[in-house]
């Protein structure tokens, strides 16, 4: 019997572990944080995941809940490989597909299929990812399917999973160093100080995002600034370790999943709020309002494309900004279609009952500026077509530099509020390079007998930004080939 150890406990490491136990191996998890803190980032997600289908029906055997009285006045649409590799190649600068980003595509169905065999279900996302139209829930940006109790409850599934084929975890028992015999991984050493002698390692414990040091240092001198809105465990340690023993950096190093975030949260999204609470800072429905920085003036095009295809950007963006912050601005007529993260028991706002009321509360802004922005804006709104959130609905604005490309309304049903924000780091994109089977690569092409690798760990996969649910996709089909590679 193979023995299989594991450093990490989130979604790709529960994956891996899986494929492991399936083979035959017996798995040792090995997880820095305390039991309340385990998982990683996956318990910060909405536990969405995205993945190619071809209709509706291939979403059934997924579902917890089949019988759910609305799928019947529900179109879920498709979203072809073909489609999946697009959105990503969106996000590329001109670079064509990555070996990984073709395997991320062509496996996803089948790797979520699997999840599903092991009793990991999903539910439709009514609440974020469909709107009523002519009676009847349409899905939009091609993201269906959440666990329930979002990625908390991702978390739980997966680690059933893990214990019922006989997986062993332990907590505060972090991996801080390889062992290793003439290039070949052997074991671990532990915080512990414990040596563990195994046949395979997987490093599934996630980037650099919560180390300030490495963010300055592989992404920019103001992302030491940023927020983290994940696991404080996740500072660079799998990294660094395959690095000292050769393995080959991959990746945009530069490149970071950013989003924007309360301007006044706490790193790692407050501690002392449970689990499933601390993602309620992010603040992603910009598309609805407008954005300014300091200087007053916007500097995006909130309605480009569905959120889905821009929140993973802009967060980076406002990093960007003087200052590292913005507002965003909405009035009353969208309030119903704001998610509950506007109204968390923490969200931070301004409001007035008139825009030059609102104006005076922006703290730190250029307020005459920001009324002139947000004047021109308001006259630039095109009144020949009707707003529909369900699709690229085209309703921009004219004449502006930057323009509004879609959801554009004028600013003019009190009462008005503004919400500051700034970036909020998520995970990295750069990482290490992978076979096919998942064994950590060198930096001479050929592959550290003993070492796999899995999850943010993995470079490649992610450039320039990313459609959302591709991250907790990416870890299970790049946790399931580690876990299998392990096992041969």
């Amino acid at each position: 019997m193979k023995r299989v150890i594991i450093a990490g406990s989130g979604n790709a490491a529960l994956s891996a572990g899986i494929a492991a136990l399936e083979q035959g191996a017996s798995v040792l998890m090995l997880e820095k944080a305390d039991e309340a803190m385990s998982g990683g980032n996956t318990k910060y997600t909405a536990g969405a995941m995205r993945f190619a289908y071809n209709s509706g029906d291939e979403l059934m055997p997924l579902l917890k809940d089949p019988d759910d009285p609305r799928l019947p006045q529900t179109d879920f649409g498709s979203y072809t490989q073909e489609k999946f590799g697009a959105d990503l190649l969106g996000f590329n600068d001109g670079r064509p597909l990555s070996e990984e980003q073709e395997t991320l595509v062509s496996e996803s169905y089948d790797t979520v299929k699997w999840l599903a065999s092991h009793d990991v279900k999903f539910q439709p996302i009514y609440s974020r990812q469909s709107f009523e139209k002519d009676g009847r829930h349409v899905f939009w940006g091609g993201l269906t399917l959440a666990s329930d109790d979002e990625g908390v409850g991702l978390f739980d599934q997966e680690l059933a999973a893990f214990n019922r084929l006989g997986g062993e975890i332990r907590y505060r028992c972090a991996v801080t160093g390889l062992l290793h015999q003439n290039g070949t991984v052997k074991g671990v050493k532990t915080s512990l100080g414990e040596t563990l002698e195994t046949d395979a390692v997987i490093l599934a414990c996630g980037g650099f995002e919560a180390s300030d040091s490495l963010r300055k240092k592989h992404i920019g001198p103001n992302w030491d600034k940023a927020k983290v809105r994940g696991t404080p465990h996740n500072t660079g340690d799998g990294l660094v370790m395959a690095q000292a023993l050769g393995a080959q950096e991959y990746g945009l190093f530069s490149g970071c999943h950013a989003t924007p975030m309360d301007l006044h949260m706490k790193d790692f999204g407050n501690l002392d709020l449970p689990a499933g609470e601390r993602k309620k800072y992010r603040k992603i429905c910009y598309f609805l309002g407008v954005m300014v920085n300091a200087k007053g003036e916007r500097f995006v095009d909130e309605g480009i494309n569905f959120r889905n295809y821009t929140y993973a950007q802009f967060g980076a963006a406002i990093m960007d900004q003087p200052e590292h912050f913005a507002w965003q601005i909405f009035d009353a007529k969208v309030f119903d279609l704001l998610y509950d993260e506007y109204t968390f028991q923490d969200a931070h706002f301004v409001e007035a009952d008139t825009l030059p009321a609102l104006i005076a509360k922006l703290e730190g802004v250029d307020q005459e500026a920001a009324a002139q922005t947000l004047d021109e804006f308001n006259k630039a709104v095109r009144s020949d077509i009707p707003f529909d959130p369900t699709v690229l609905d085209g309703k921009g604005t004219d004449g502006l530099a930057l323009a509004k490309s879609n959801w554009a309304q004028k600013l003019d049903s009190p009462p008005f509020r503004a919400y500051p924000v700034t970036g909020g780091i998520t995970f990295t994109y750069g990482g290490l390079k992978v076979g096919g089977d998942g064994a950590v690569m060198s930096s001479g092409g050929i592959p550290i007998p003993g070492l796999f690798a899995c999850g943010e760990l993995v470079g490649g996969v992610f450039y320039n930004g990313y459609p959302g649910g591709s991250g907790l996709t990416s870890g299970a089909v790049f946790g399931r080939r580690a876990g299998i590679g392990a096992a041969k």
